[in-house]
């Protein structure tokens, strides 16, 4: 019989990729593009699982060969009902085993050209690991470096926006990177989520052009960044972002005044900082919080925390910051994206491989 398994290279050949797992496990990661066709519920997984365990790897896999049926049928009928006769789908499980294995051959008998990943989902995971490894490499990277509230993710968009390469690492973590940066009413992605993201962002940048990308340390929230990325861009070129404490005191009522909306919560945040400032100090930011003081609020978080803090880590992670050129932002004007092009004039970094540039900043 010809084999039905497809490599992992062969992964545009096809027109579509179905992931056949759990919600749970596509929801933890997936292969880009791929859509959610669980031959298994959740529940039904579980419960597949707790038979082989306590009944019979017999029984279980006969119970088990009942519901994914039922479940290939029902997709059948809806989810795959307009698929015409010459369709090519990729089909893929955990590792490549009997539940993708199924599907694939009852497409098959149908006559669609259906084909199941060799592996399944572990070698696209473990072909991710790889990249994080190299991957990163590739790239000069131009760091933001600059004290909080200086608005360096304000300025990394309107770089993009200006045209040139940015990896908005923030952004694919969903998480500011501080102790009050999670994204309210969004909880941040897994680490294997963010992996494949990370490699999906960094595979469409040319590497005859800088990417410019935020100072971060190894962590941003519950995401750890690979030491690949780290290492580069820790020891490449960057640029201290200024802005006056007044203007960072804006930028932050713009960005963080929704810290307000739950005032309990924002509390048992700064709860976090005893041990780093006095308990009294601590319960004084609090009272601030009850009595609605937030630009003096903003205004001591800065001066007595934020500030010293970066004084401590930038110099410790990037061994340029001593001849890093300076650039002062003014985050809440409304001409950002003029500002964008003042910093690119000013580093010489082009926006087109066709034009000429340099990829680090000049010291």
């Amino acid at each position: 019989m010809k084999s039905l398994l497809a490599p992992l290279d062969d992964l545009a050949r096809f027109d579509e990729i179905i992931d056949v797992r759990t919600p749970l496990e596509f929801a933890e990661d997936h292969i880009p593009g791929a859509f959610n066709a669980p031959v298994l519920s959740n529940e039904e997984r579980v419960i597949v699982g707790t038979m082989y365990k306590q009944v019979s790897p017999y029984e279980a896999t006969r119970h088990g060969a009942a519901l994914v049926l039922r479940n290939i049928a029902h997709h059948l009928d809806t989810t795959f009902a307009d698929r015409p006769r010459n369709w090519r789908p990729l089909i893929y499980c955990w590792r490549g085993g009997k539940r993708s294995g199924s599907m694939t051959t009852l497409f098959n008998m149908i006559g669609w050209q259906a084909r199941q990943l060799d592996g399944g989902y572990k070698t696209y995971r473990r072909s991710v690991v790889d990249r994080l490894a190299t991957l990163p490499r590739e790239f000069d990277y131009i760091a933001l470096v600059g004290h909080t509230g200086t608005g360096k993710t304000r300025l990394l968009h309107a770089l993009r926006d200006a045209g040139a390469q940015v990896l908005e690492l923030e952004g694919l973590a969903c998480h500011r990177g501080s102790l009050l940066g999670a994204w309210p009413g969004r909880p941040q992605p897994s680490q294997k989520a963010f992996d494949s993201a990370l490699i999906g962002a960094l595979a469409q940048f040319d590497p005859a052009r800088p990417v410019f990308v935020e100072s971060e340390s190894r962590r941003i929230g519950a995401i750890t960044l690979p030491d690949a990325l780290l290492e580069r861009f820790h020891r490449g070129a960057c640029v201290e972002i200024r802005a006056a404490l007044d203007e960072r005191v804006a930028f932050l009522l713009e960005d963080y005044g929704h810290l307000f909306d739950d005032r309990s919560g924002f509390k048992h945040q700064l709860a976090h900082l005893i041990g780093l400032h006095s308990r009294e100090q601590v319960t004084r930011w609090q009272q601030m919080i009850d009595d609605d003081a937030r630009s003096e609020l903003f205004h001591e978080l800065l001066e007595r925390h934020y500030d010293p803090a970066y004084q401590r880590s930038s110099r410790q992670h990037f061994t340029e910051l001593a001849h890093a050129q300076r650039f002062t932002f003014r985050p809440t004007a409304g001409d950002t994206l003029d500002q964008a092009h003042a910093l690119l004039a000013q580093l010489s970094v082009s926006v087109s491989a066709d034009e000429p540039g340099i990829a680090h900043a000049s010291t």
